[in-house]
């Protein structure tokens, strides 16, 4: 007795994405971690210095996570409303953080209590920070002001007033101590020396301003507002040097990774979008199941967080790195290899006994094996099978064709059974590599199911759509083929004329010799 041969089941190209060192370095990630929050989340903060904890900012807390933990490690609540925008200074010792009263508090993050509280503001603080120089904080709030603190003396040293709208947003230079800018909802963003009364520069972004971001460098500028991320080169005066327009929604935040290569900006969208810091293009993408407020990048770029409007923070850790193969124990070779030799190769008269591979067939190969013709197609009309692998279940009804047990299979079937054999004939009819099979597989069910037409609403449906799609498709063919006979005709004119052309060209080119020699 033949041994049975599996079902082949044809293997069709599929067009991939292109696999660059980005797509490859940014998969590098474990599945998310999901920590539920007590609401939207606000700000996401590294602090600078190992462990690199970070601060969550949700609701009237802020939270103090490890890099592992899925717990607070320290909770900051004595906020006596929401709380915003916690920042870390440079050495991790100190945090800031804004709050709906309009307060700015100053906690250590080895306590509990407030060290400072600077009031001034008369409406929210949705921005708090440090000054490169660690001695002051800058603020902004919903009362249109941005202020400066001295931390020493919990003082106010100067006050601007020259945004129109909320001041949402803000971040501080690393290369100058008294250097600050702001983004307002009144489309602007305004950087600020502490040292003097008034603005330095003002930028116009064109759209209500959610983040800013300044390069290590201090010298380019990152604005997010509305659908657009824009790049200004602060040196030249605020000129735009580059406008993104990568997401449908608003975007909600930015961030630089650990060597200012590639910027991160997270948006309503759902996605967060990853650029090169040279060419300013998309290398990749992350997708999340609600919209986006808030987005952090660990100093090592080993964990990206990510703040959502639900409230649940999602945590991807970096994949450790693999060991090389050579560290791994290799495997000694087998005996015959001592005594023959690696390189043996058999002779005439020796008998080669050769080792028997195990196969493993699949449920219909075993069905089809014993003859089970319509088990051996329920088994590949399994939801899972027909979306994600449908060329097995064309291949399965193929095969049956051929064995002439196709019809039988399809008959005998109840409402259920029937609406799924015509969902998945309808949807995939049209698709060219199974258009041969499956117009068989059309025809039978017809044949079969026609007399019970009119019995149940659900089959009844499921005809008229299979009607439907097939109509569709000859009208493309339909419209296809006049196409087709539009270019044969282009053609046809184009090969005439050329062909005249050279004739010309022929009969004046033999004129001339003839004139020339007559010449002569």
């Amino acid at each position: 007795m033949a041994t049975y041969k599996p079902v082949v089941v044809q293997a069709c190209p599929k067009l991939g994405e292109k696999i660059t060192q980005d797509t490859l370095y940014w998969r590098g990630y474990k599945t998310p971690v999901q920590i539920k929050e007590f609401g939207a989340i606000n700000k996401i903060d590294f602090s600078p210095v190992p462990p690199y904890n970070y601060a969550v900012t949700a609701s009237s807390r802020v939270h103090i996570y490890g890099r592992y933990s899925q717990e607070p490690i320290k909770a900051f609540s004595r906020f006596r409303d929401a709380a915003y925008c916690a920042t870390y200074r440079d050495d991790g010792c100190l945090l800031t953080a804004g709050s709906e009263d309009g307060s700015v508090c100053l906690f250590d993050t080895s306590g509990k209590a407030p060290l400072r509280q600077f009031e001034g503001h008369t409406k929210a603080v949705h921005l708090a920070g440090f000054l490169s120089d660690k001695y002051r904080i800058f603020s902004g709030g919903d009362d249109y002001s941005s202020n400066v603190w001295d931390i020493p003396s919990g003082g106010k040293i100067i006050s601007y007033s020259e945004h129109t709208d909320y001041v949402r947003c803000g971040c501080a230079s690393k290369v100058n101590a008294d250097v600050f800018i702001t983004g307002s909802y009144d489309h602007t963003v305004k950087l600020f020396d502490a040292r003097t009364k008034s603005s330095v520069m003002t930028i116009e972004h064109g759209h209500p301003v959610e983040s800013v971001l300044l390069f290590p460098s201090g010298g380019l500028l990152v604005s997010a507002g509305g659908r657009y991320v824009k790049v200004w080169d602060v040196l030249k005066g605020g000129q735009l040097l580059v406008s993104l327009k990568n997401h449908h929604k608003t975007v909600t935040c930015l961030c630089l990774n650990s060597s200012g290569q590639r910027l991160l900006s997270g948006s309503l969208d759902r996605h967060v979008k990853i650029y090169s810091t040279t060419s300013y293009k998309v290398v990749h993408s992350f997708s999340y199941a609600t919209s986006i407020l808030s987005l952090a990048l660990s100093p090592e770029d080993e964990t990206i967080v990510v703040g959502m409007t639900n409230g649940v923070l999602n945590v991807k850790h970096r994949k450790p790195e693999e060991k090389n193969e050579s560290s791994q124990k290799k495997r000694q070779p087998a005996y015959r290899t001592y005594v023959k030799g690696r390189t043996y190769m058999p002779k005439q008269e020796d008998f080669c006994v050769s080792k028997p591979v195990k196969r493993v067939l699949r449920k219909y190969d075993k069905l089809l094996r014993g003859f089970q013709s319509s088990k051996a197609l329920d088994a590949v009309l399994e939801p899972p099978i027909m979306l994600h692998t449908p060329e097995v279940t064309v291949a399965v009804m193929q095969e049956l064709y051929r064995r002439g047990t196709l019809r039988s299979a399809l008959a005998g079937r109840d409402e259920k059974q029937v609406n799924l054999l015509l969902t998945f004939v309808a949807r995939r009819v049209i698709e060219p590599r199974f258009t041969p099979v499956l117009v068989t597989v059309a025809d039978m069910i017809t044949d079969i199911y026609q007399p019970v037409v009119g019995q149940s609403a659900i089959v009844d449906r499921q005809f008229l759509k299979l009607q439907q799609a097939i109509g569709k498709e000859i009208d493309y063919q339909e419209e296809l083929l006049e196409v087709l006979g539009m270019m044969d005709t282009l053609f046809a004119t184009f090969t005439k004329k050329r062909d005249k052309c050279l004739e010309e060209n022929k009969s004046n080119g033999v004129t001339g010799i003839i004139e020339t020699n007559m010449n002569y």
